[in-house]
């Protein structure tokens, strides 16, 4: 495993990190593929022998089962200390007004069981909140202890860019980290909102680094449970197949070229451009030894440019 700084924090993660939206109760009606508590243990074990430290869930998924199986799986396994836990808040009644943060915050740490967290995520822009009540909201958890530091998810350029100004002039705490929707298939935050994190010393952990599977199978469907329901998947990638499976090709290519997997080959791919540590999910453990083998691929230029000189502007998802 390899490891990084994440931004400016001074908090060491691993290169890889664990998605935890895999994990829950099924019957909270978010996904019908979530994993229960003693299979969602099994594969944050393994992530945790495989030396990933960086675990990312959210205060809705599942219903809060999420939070609680990572919890518990933690709580088990390893030293508080020896992981960095990230979680979420906006899609919750109030979103990030100052109330529904203070109130969000609670929950989470006591569905983690943990006192505080490493890493505290806005998981959406707010357009019905002003800046500066969030920003001071989440600046006071860094304060009390209760967060270590600060991130943001997908979201237009200049929303982050007005965000981290508002707190950098009122002298409060800024993001460290940016997850954003990116991988070969959807890059349209090239133009914007990767530049801004680099000026501004922002990590990158993309989430659907692989789109949803679609950068690691020869095969555009696969013949699974999470393949035929995940509907937010779909929308997301089937509506420009005709234009991607033409680069996905190109990925299945290079991991002959390399004796490497499409996933390994995406991943790689990734960290030449710079991606801190992509979040990636796993319902099976052989997916996170796949995943690791990506640090013994070193993708040249000219295969980096080999997979982006397909692609074609797409709508926006993830930012609205």
């Amino acid at each position: 495993m390899e490891y990084t700084q994440l931004g400016s924090s001074g908090i060491k993660v691993s290169r890889l990190c664990l998605g935890c939206m895999s994990f829950g109760d099924p019957a909270s009606k978010m996904h019908a593929w979530t994993l229960d508590p003693d299979k969602s243990e099994e594969i944050i074990k393994h992530a945790l022998d495989l030396g990933i430290n960086f675990f990312d869930t959210a205060n809705t998924y599942s219903a809060g089962t999420s939070e609680e199986y990572l919890g518990r799986a933690i709580k088990r396994n390893v030293a508080r200390d020896k992981v960095v836990l990230a979680s979420k808040v906006y899609f919750n009644e109030g979103k990030l007004s100052a109330a529904a943060i203070e109130r969000e915050i609670e929950g989470s740490l006591k569905r983690l069981g943990t006192d505080y967290l490493d890493l505290y995520i806005i998981h959406r822009f707010d357009y019905d909140t002003p800046i500066e009540e969030t920003m001071l909201a989440l600046h006071k958890l860094v304060k009390a202890g209760k967060v270590r530091a600060l991130g943001a998810s997908a979201m237009y350029g200049y929303q982050f860019y007005n965000m981290q100004l508002a707190a950098r002039d009122r002298g409060l705490t800024m993001f460290s980290s940016m997850q954003n929707h990116y991988n070969p298939l959807y890059r349209e935050d090239e133009r914007e909102l990767i530049p801004i994190c680099r000026q501004m010393n922002v990590a990158l952990t993309p989430y659907s680094p692989l789109a949803a599977g679609r950068c690691s199978r020869p095969n555009w469907e696969a013949d699974t449970l999470r393949s035929k329901t995940d509907e937010v998947a779909m929308r997301k990638y089937d509506s420009t197949e005709d234009m991607d499976r033409a680069i996905s090709a190109r990925i299945a290519e290079l991991a002959q070229k390399h004796s490497a997997t499409m996933t390994q080959i995406t991943l790689a791919w990734h960290f030449a451009k710079g991606v801190a540590s992509p979040v990636i999910g796993a319902t099976k453990t052989k997916y996170l030894d796949d995943a690791a083998g990506a640090f013994n691929v070193a993708l040249p230029k000219e295969d980096v440019e080999y997979i982006d000189e397909l692609y074609i502007p797409h709508k926006i998802s993830g930012a609205r």
